[in-house]
Protein backbone atom coordinates (compact mmCIF):
# COMPACT_ATOMS: atom_id res chain seq x y z
CA UNK A 1 0.00 0.00 0.00
CA UNK A 2 1.13 3.22 -0.43
CA UNK A 3 1.63 6.35 1.46
CA UNK A 4 1.77 10.50 1.43
CA UNK A 5 3.20 12.83 3.02
CA UNK A 6 2.13 16.53 1.72
CA UNK A 7 3.51 19.59 2.92
CA UNK A 8 1.83 22.88 2.83
CA UNK A 9 4.66 24.34 0.20
CA UNK A 10 3.55 21.89 -2.01
CA UNK A 11 6.52 19.32 -1.50
CA UNK A 12 5.44 15.72 -1.86
CA UNK A 13 7.19 12.89 -0.60
CA UNK A 14 5.69 8.94 -1.66
CA UNK A 15 6.49 5.84 0.05
CA UNK A 16 4.95 2.69 1.65
CA UNK A 17 1.97 2.76 4.30
CA UNK A 18 2.71 0.76 7.82
CA UNK A 19 0.59 1.03 10.60
CA UNK A 20 -3.00 2.39 10.38
CA UNK A 21 -5.15 3.16 7.38
CA UNK A 22 -6.37 7.29 7.29
CA UNK A 23 -4.61 10.40 7.10
CA UNK A 24 -3.85 13.18 9.63
CA UNK A 25 -3.08 16.93 9.83
CA UNK A 26 0.35 17.81 11.93
CA UNK A 27 3.85 19.98 12.23
CA UNK A 28 6.16 17.62 10.56
CA UNK A 29 8.89 17.73 12.57
CA UNK A 30 12.33 15.42 12.85
CA UNK A 31 13.84 13.57 16.10
CA UNK A 32 17.66 12.69 15.77
CA UNK A 33 17.72 9.82 18.33
CA UNK A 34 18.86 6.74 17.20
CA UNK A 35 16.34 4.33 20.16
CA UNK A 36 13.45 5.42 21.97
CA UNK A 37 10.56 5.62 19.73
CA UNK A 38 8.00 3.94 21.59
CA UNK A 39 8.75 6.61 24.08
CA UNK A 40 8.05 9.48 21.43
CA UNK A 41 5.21 8.27 20.38
CA UNK A 42 3.09 7.82 23.81
CA UNK A 43 4.81 11.61 25.03
CA UNK A 44 1.53 13.86 25.05
CA UNK A 45 4.84 16.87 23.85
CA UNK A 46 4.27 15.22 20.42
CA UNK A 47 0.28 16.05 20.01
CA UNK A 48 -0.16 17.25 16.51
CA UNK A 49 3.19 16.53 15.12
CA UNK A 50 4.06 13.89 12.41
CA UNK A 51 7.37 12.98 13.67
CA UNK A 52 10.17 12.11 11.23
CA UNK A 53 12.79 9.63 12.65
CA UNK A 54 16.60 10.57 11.46
CA UNK A 55 17.93 7.36 12.48
CA UNK A 56 17.59 4.92 8.99
CA UNK A 57 16.35 1.73 11.03
CA UNK A 58 13.49 1.70 13.25
CA UNK A 59 11.31 -0.70 15.14
CA UNK A 60 14.34 -3.42 15.51
CA UNK A 61 13.36 -4.21 18.99
CA UNK A 62 9.89 -3.85 18.69
CA UNK A 63 7.73 -2.58 21.50
CA UNK A 64 6.20 -3.73 25.01
CA UNK A 65 3.89 -3.04 27.74
CA UNK A 66 6.19 -0.59 29.22
CA UNK A 67 8.31 1.58 27.76
CA UNK A 68 4.96 4.27 27.35
CA UNK A 69 4.75 7.83 28.65
CA UNK A 70 1.34 8.04 28.48
CA UNK A 71 -2.14 5.98 28.04
CA UNK A 72 -1.77 5.78 24.29
CA UNK A 73 0.30 7.52 21.14
CA UNK A 74 -0.48 10.86 20.49
CA UNK A 75 1.76 11.84 17.23
CA UNK A 76 -0.13 12.40 14.48
CA UNK A 77 1.82 10.56 12.28
CA UNK A 78 5.25 8.60 12.08
CA UNK A 79 7.68 8.55 9.13
CA UNK A 80 10.93 6.37 8.94
CA UNK A 81 13.37 5.04 6.41
CA UNK A 82 12.98 1.58 6.98
CA UNK A 83 10.36 -0.23 9.31
CA UNK A 84 11.94 -3.40 10.94
CA UNK A 85 8.77 -5.90 10.78
CA UNK A 86 10.75 -8.68 12.14
CA UNK A 87 12.15 -7.31 15.66
CA UNK A 88 14.21 -9.27 17.83
CA UNK A 89 14.69 -8.05 21.60
CA UNK A 90 13.81 -10.28 24.96
CA UNK A 91 11.46 -7.82 25.83
CA UNK A 92 8.98 -7.20 22.48
CA UNK A 93 5.76 -7.91 22.55
CA UNK A 94 4.62 -6.64 18.89
CA UNK A 95 6.14 -4.97 16.02
CA UNK A 96 6.29 -1.42 15.77
CA UNK A 97 3.72 -1.43 12.67
CA UNK A 98 1.35 -3.59 14.53
CA UNK A 99 1.28 -1.23 17.33
CA UNK A 100 0.78 1.83 14.93
CA UNK A 101 -2.37 -0.20 13.62
CA UNK A 102 -3.63 -1.04 17.17
CA UNK A 103 -3.80 2.84 17.73
CA UNK A 104 -4.99 4.25 14.74
CA UNK A 105 -1.14 6.09 13.64
CA UNK A 106 -0.80 6.26 10.32
CA UNK A 107 3.14 5.66 9.37
CA UNK A 108 4.98 6.52 6.43
CA UNK A 109 8.28 4.42 4.82
CA UNK A 110 10.70 4.12 2.23
CA UNK A 111 11.31 7.83 1.72
CA UNK A 112 14.49 9.56 1.49
CA UNK A 113 13.98 11.15 5.20
CA UNK A 114 17.26 12.67 4.61
CA UNK A 115 15.76 14.62 2.04
CA UNK A 116 13.10 15.55 4.28
CA UNK A 117 15.07 16.82 7.15
CA UNK A 118 16.99 18.91 5.15
CA UNK A 119 14.10 20.10 3.44
CA UNK A 120 12.74 21.51 7.01
CA UNK A 121 15.89 22.11 8.65
CA UNK A 122 15.73 24.74 5.46
CA UNK A 123 12.58 25.89 4.91
CA UNK A 124 11.36 25.18 8.64
CA UNK A 125 8.41 23.00 10.29
CA UNK A 126 5.70 23.65 8.69
CA UNK A 127 1.82 21.87 8.67
CA UNK A 128 1.56 19.10 6.82
CA UNK A 129 -0.98 15.83 5.97
CA UNK A 130 -0.31 12.12 5.99
CA UNK A 131 -2.54 9.55 4.03
CA UNK A 132 -2.52 5.93 3.46
CA UNK A 133 -6.17 5.98 2.67
CA UNK A 134 -6.57 9.11 -0.08
CA UNK A 135 -3.94 9.92 -2.37
CA UNK A 136 -5.66 12.61 -4.00
CA UNK A 137 -3.21 15.63 -3.74
CA UNK A 138 -5.93 18.10 -4.33
CA UNK A 139 -8.32 16.29 -1.77
CA UNK A 140 -5.39 16.53 1.18
CA UNK A 141 -4.54 19.94 -0.10
CA UNK A 142 -8.25 21.16 1.11
CA UNK A 143 -8.17 18.93 4.58
CA UNK A 144 -4.40 20.10 4.81
CA UNK A 145 -5.87 23.93 4.81
CA UNK A 146 -8.41 23.44 7.29
CA UNK A 147 -5.42 22.75 9.74
CA UNK A 148 -4.47 26.13 11.86
CA UNK A 149 -1.20 24.71 13.08
CA UNK A 150 0.34 25.14 16.67
CA UNK A 151 1.11 29.00 17.17
CA UNK A 152 -1.76 31.01 19.57
CA UNK A 153 -3.15 27.38 20.26
CA UNK A 154 -4.45 25.75 23.64
CA UNK A 155 -3.78 21.80 22.38
CA UNK A 156 -3.15 21.32 26.33
CA UNK A 157 -6.58 20.92 26.38
CA UNK A 158 -6.74 17.79 24.54
CA UNK A 159 -4.25 15.64 26.42
CA UNK A 160 -4.34 16.61 30.08
CA UNK A 161 -6.05 14.62 32.91
CA UNK A 162 -9.57 14.78 33.14
CA UNK A 163 -9.77 14.78 37.10
CA UNK A 164 -6.97 14.98 39.82
CA UNK A 165 -5.43 11.59 40.71
CA UNK A 166 -2.21 10.26 42.75
CA UNK A 167 0.76 9.14 41.42
CA UNK A 168 2.32 6.16 43.26
CA UNK A 169 4.90 4.34 41.23
CA UNK A 170 8.38 4.53 41.28
CA UNK A 171 11.35 3.79 38.36
CA UNK A 172 11.22 -0.15 37.93
CA UNK A 173 14.81 -1.47 36.72
CA UNK A 174 14.38 -3.47 33.61
CA UNK A 175 16.53 -6.34 34.44
CA UNK A 176 16.07 -7.35 38.28
CA UNK A 177 12.33 -5.83 37.86
CA UNK A 178 12.82 -4.36 41.44
CA UNK A 179 10.97 -0.78 42.18
CA UNK A 180 12.74 2.31 43.69
CA UNK A 181 10.42 3.02 46.51
CA UNK A 182 11.98 4.99 49.20
CA UNK A 183 10.87 6.87 52.57
CA UNK A 184 8.15 9.91 51.22
CA UNK A 185 10.65 13.15 52.17
CA UNK A 186 7.77 15.76 50.49
CA UNK A 187 4.20 16.13 49.00
CA UNK A 188 4.56 17.13 45.48
CA UNK A 189 1.17 18.98 43.60
CA UNK A 190 2.19 17.98 39.85
CA UNK A 191 0.67 20.04 37.19
CA UNK A 192 -0.40 17.90 34.04
CA UNK A 193 0.01 19.85 31.02
CA UNK A 194 1.03 16.72 29.32
CA UNK A 195 3.14 15.20 32.02
CA UNK A 196 5.53 11.94 31.19
CA UNK A 197 5.03 8.98 33.73
CA UNK A 198 9.11 9.16 33.68
CA UNK A 199 8.78 12.36 35.55
CA UNK A 200 5.97 10.75 37.98
CA UNK A 201 7.91 7.86 38.61
CA UNK A 202 11.53 9.49 39.10
CA UNK A 203 9.05 12.01 41.58
CA UNK A 204 7.98 8.87 43.76
CA UNK A 205 11.96 7.65 43.68
CA UNK A 206 13.69 10.51 44.85
CA UNK A 207 11.15 10.82 47.73
CA UNK A 208 7.97 12.48 46.94
CA UNK A 209 4.40 11.75 47.80
CA UNK A 210 3.05 12.77 44.13
CA UNK A 211 -0.66 14.30 43.37
CA UNK A 212 -1.46 14.89 39.75
CA UNK A 213 -4.03 18.08 39.07
CA UNK A 214 -5.36 19.25 35.52
CA UNK A 215 -3.54 22.06 33.64
CA UNK A 216 -6.58 24.31 34.39
CA UNK A 217 -6.67 23.50 38.44
CA UNK A 218 -6.27 26.84 40.49
CA UNK A 219 -3.85 28.26 42.58
CA UNK A 220 -6.11 28.00 45.50
CA UNK A 221 -6.74 24.19 44.77
CA UNK A 222 -3.08 23.66 44.58
CA UNK A 223 -2.45 25.38 47.75
CA UNK A 224 -5.21 23.62 49.79
CA UNK A 225 -3.59 20.65 49.33
CA UNK A 226 -0.22 22.34 51.45
CA UNK A 227 2.59 20.66 49.20
CA UNK A 228 5.83 20.99 49.61
CA UNK A 229 6.65 21.67 46.03
CA UNK A 230 4.79 22.30 42.65
CA UNK A 231 5.91 20.81 39.45
CA UNK A 232 4.92 22.29 36.13
CA UNK A 233 5.04 19.23 33.44
CA UNK A 234 5.77 19.18 30.00
CA UNK A 235 3.15 19.54 27.15
CA UNK A 236 2.42 19.81 23.57
CA UNK A 237 2.23 23.58 21.52
CA UNK A 238 2.83 26.68 22.00
CA UNK A 239 3.16 28.45 25.45
CA UNK A 240 1.03 31.22 24.92
CA UNK A 241 -1.98 29.52 23.84
CA UNK A 242 -2.14 28.10 27.57
CA UNK A 243 -2.99 31.55 29.42
CA UNK A 244 -5.21 30.11 31.92
CA UNK A 245 -1.80 28.35 33.41
CA UNK A 246 0.11 31.41 33.46
CA UNK A 247 -2.07 33.41 35.37
CA UNK A 248 -2.31 30.96 38.12
CA UNK A 249 1.66 30.25 37.98
CA UNK A 250 1.84 33.82 38.77
CA UNK A 251 -0.14 33.44 41.80
CA UNK A 252 2.08 30.24 42.77
CA UNK A 253 5.48 32.60 42.58
CA UNK A 254 6.64 32.94 45.90
CA UNK A 255 4.09 31.04 48.19
CA UNK A 256 5.63 27.70 47.11
CA UNK A 257 8.90 26.11 45.44
CA UNK A 258 8.30 25.42 41.61
CA UNK A 259 10.11 23.31 39.25
CA UNK A 260 9.02 23.30 35.78
CA UNK A 261 10.35 21.47 32.33
CA UNK A 262 10.13 21.86 28.97
CA UNK A 263 6.30 23.63 28.32
CA UNK A 264 6.58 24.05 32.42
CA UNK A 265 9.63 26.14 32.06
CA UNK A 266 8.29 28.24 28.94
CA UNK A 267 4.96 28.92 31.35
CA UNK A 268 7.26 29.51 34.20
CA UNK A 269 9.10 31.96 31.99
CA UNK A 270 5.80 33.71 30.56
CA UNK A 271 4.43 34.15 34.41
CA UNK A 272 7.95 36.06 34.87
CA UNK A 273 6.54 38.62 31.97
CA UNK A 274 9.26 36.89 29.53
CA UNK A 275 8.67 36.32 26.01
CA UNK A 276 8.72 33.27 23.89
CA UNK A 277 9.42 32.79 20.11
CA UNK A 278 9.03 29.67 17.66
CA UNK A 279 12.11 28.31 16.80
CA UNK A 280 12.94 27.07 13.08
CA UNK A 281 12.81 23.51 13.41
CA UNK A 282 13.13 23.03 17.09
CA UNK A 283 15.35 20.43 19.62
CA UNK A 284 14.20 17.28 19.07
CA UNK A 285 16.78 14.21 20.06
CA UNK A 286 18.69 12.80 22.71
CA UNK A 287 22.20 14.21 22.29
CA UNK A 288 21.77 18.03 22.64
CA UNK A 289 24.74 19.32 24.27
CA UNK A 290 23.31 21.89 27.33
CA UNK A 291 26.18 24.06 29.09
CA UNK A 292 25.51 24.29 32.97
CA UNK A 293 26.60 27.57 33.36
CA UNK A 294 26.86 27.27 37.19
CA UNK A 295 29.33 23.82 37.39
CA UNK A 296 30.68 24.76 33.79
CA UNK A 297 30.02 20.98 32.76
CA UNK A 298 28.09 19.75 29.51
CA UNK A 299 25.25 17.73 29.65
CA UNK A 300 24.06 15.91 27.00
CA UNK A 301 20.41 15.67 27.29
CA UNK A 302 16.80 14.57 25.95
CA UNK A 303 15.30 17.16 23.97
CA UNK A 304 11.63 18.06 22.55
CA UNK A 305 10.08 21.58 22.08
CA UNK A 306 9.46 23.92 19.09
CA UNK A 307 9.07 27.41 21.53
CA UNK A 308 11.65 29.08 23.73
CA UNK A 309 11.91 31.34 26.10
CA UNK A 310 14.10 34.58 25.07
CA UNK A 311 15.95 34.83 28.32
CA UNK A 312 16.95 38.44 27.35
CA UNK A 313 13.69 39.86 28.09
CA UNK A 314 13.40 38.41 31.49
CA UNK A 315 14.48 40.86 34.51
CA UNK A 316 17.98 40.46 35.21
CA UNK A 317 18.03 41.09 38.83
CA UNK A 318 14.98 38.44 39.43
CA UNK A 319 15.98 35.71 36.90
CA UNK A 320 19.44 33.99 36.40
CA UNK A 321 20.18 31.87 33.27
CA UNK A 322 21.31 28.60 34.33
CA UNK A 323 22.01 26.26 30.99
CA UNK A 324 23.02 27.06 27.68
CA UNK A 325 22.01 25.25 24.68
CA UNK A 326 25.69 25.03 22.61
CA UNK A 327 23.74 23.90 19.32
CA UNK A 328 22.13 27.40 18.63
CA UNK A 329 22.72 29.50 22.33
CA UNK A 330 19.12 28.95 23.31
CA UNK A 331 18.56 29.14 26.51
CA UNK A 332 17.63 26.08 28.60
CA UNK A 333 17.70 26.94 32.19
CA UNK A 334 16.67 29.53 34.46
CA UNK A 335 16.57 30.16 38.26
CA UNK A 336 14.80 33.09 40.57
CA UNK A 337 16.73 34.82 42.19
CA UNK A 338 14.75 35.63 44.96
CA UNK A 339 12.41 33.02 45.05
CA UNK A 340 12.23 29.46 45.10
CA UNK A 341 11.44 28.36 41.54
CA UNK A 342 13.94 26.89 38.75
CA UNK A 343 13.02 25.13 35.25
CA UNK A 344 15.25 23.48 32.63
CA UNK A 345 13.92 23.86 28.73
CA UNK A 346 15.36 20.33 28.42
CA UNK A 347 14.00 16.20 29.67
CA UNK A 348 16.54 15.48 32.40
CA UNK A 349 14.21 12.22 33.03
CA UNK A 350 15.69 11.63 29.30
CA UNK A 351 13.86 7.94 29.05
CA UNK A 352 15.44 6.85 26.83
CA UNK A 353 18.24 8.71 26.85
CA UNK A 354 21.25 9.78 29.31
CA UNK A 355 21.11 10.07 32.23
CA UNK A 356 23.60 13.72 32.82
CA UNK A 357 20.71 15.84 34.18
CA UNK A 358 19.04 13.34 36.64
CA UNK A 359 20.56 15.83 39.75
CA UNK A 360 17.68 18.41 38.94
CA UNK A 361 15.11 16.11 40.78
CA UNK A 362 17.65 16.05 43.93
CA UNK A 363 17.61 19.89 44.02
CA UNK A 364 14.26 19.89 44.11
CA UNK A 365 13.63 18.15 46.91
CA UNK A 366 16.17 20.12 48.42
CA UNK A 367 14.60 22.89 47.69
CA UNK A 368 11.63 21.70 48.89
CA UNK A 369 13.33 20.94 52.31
CA UNK A 370 14.79 24.22 52.63
CA UNK A 371 11.31 25.61 52.41
CA UNK A 372 9.12 24.06 54.73
CA UNK A 373 7.36 25.83 56.83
Amino acid sequence: MKAILLLEDGTVFEGKSFGAKGFKCGEVVFNTSMTGYQEILTDPSYYEQIITMTYPLIGNYGTNTLDVESVKPWVSGFIVKENCDYPSNWRNGKSLGDYLSENGVVGLEGIDTRQLVRHIRTKGAMRGIISSSDLNLKNLKKELDKYPGLVDRDIVKDVTSAKPYHWDKGVVDAISGEECLPKKRCKVVAYDFGIKQNILRLLVSNGCDVQVVPAKATAEEVLAQKPDGVFLSNGPGDPSGVDYAVAEIKKLLGKKPIFGICLGHQLLGLALDGKRFKLKFGHRGANHPVKNLKTGEIEITSQNHGFCINCDSLNEKEVEMTHLNLNDMTCEGFRCRNIPAFCVQYHPEASPGPHDSNYLFADFITLMEQNKR
